[in-house]
């Protein structure tokens, strides 16, 4: 197989390039991609309500 001293290794190097083929397909397809929105949650609201708060008392 191509001079490899076992399979293991013959097979080592043949899935490492399939698998960095086949990142750079995936990338290629999804590389404009923007996703769902990301919408601030409830949490993230009042701590930014707080930290106003904080840096009015502070400044």
């Amino acid at each position: 197989m191509l001079g490899f001293a076992d399979f293991g290794a013959f097979l080592g190097y043949v899935l490492t390039i399939l698998v960095t083929i086949l990142c750079i397909v995936y990338g290629f397809l999804n590389w404009n991609n923007d996703g769902e929105p990301v919408s601030p949650s409830e949490s993230d609201i009042l701590w930014e309500k707080e930290e106003k708060e904080i840096d009015e008392t502070l400044g």
